[in-house]
């Protein structure tokens, strides 16, 4: 299976068979190399990639600051060390969750909710974890 199929059949999926989905999800190395991303994924700058993993490393780094990605600002809320990093903006917001080889990323807006973007985040990562990657 194509990482491009992860995202759009995985991330980009309907949520709850109401026809929700998220507004962009990607895959992308811990380098920063983008294995596979929707279309409306946003262009991010390598430091902030830098930045995310620093998070993981040391869980704290980015509430000071907070997340950015693609030039947007996330409020950092509460994740799981080293694991899964939340953040919220507006009535929209961020899961990342770590992986052996990879951050997956979704990013949602209303109407879909935190709790959805986490499940659909989390889900797939923990499976890529569980495959060794």
């Amino acid at each position: 299976m194509s990482w491009q199929t992860y995202v759009d059949d995985h991330l980009m999926c309907d949520i709850d068979g109401q026809g929700q989905h998220l507004a962009a999800a990607a895959i992308v190395g811990h380098d920063g190399s983008v294995w596979a991303q929707s279309a409306s994924f946003p262009q991010f700058k390598s430091d902030e990639i830098n930045g995310i993993m620093k998070d993981f490393d040391e869980p704290g780094h980015l509430a000071p600051t907070g997340l950015h990605l693609g030039g947007t600002k996330y409020m950092v809320i509460q994740g799981e060390p080293g694991a899964v990093i939340r953040g919220k903006k507006g009535s929209g917001g961020i899961t990342i969750k770590k992986t052996g080889q990879a951050l997956v990323f979704g990013i949602y807006e209303e109407p879909v909710t935190p709790g959805q973007c986490n499940m659909v985040v989390e889900r797939l990562g923990d499976y890529l974890v569980d495959q060794g990657l």
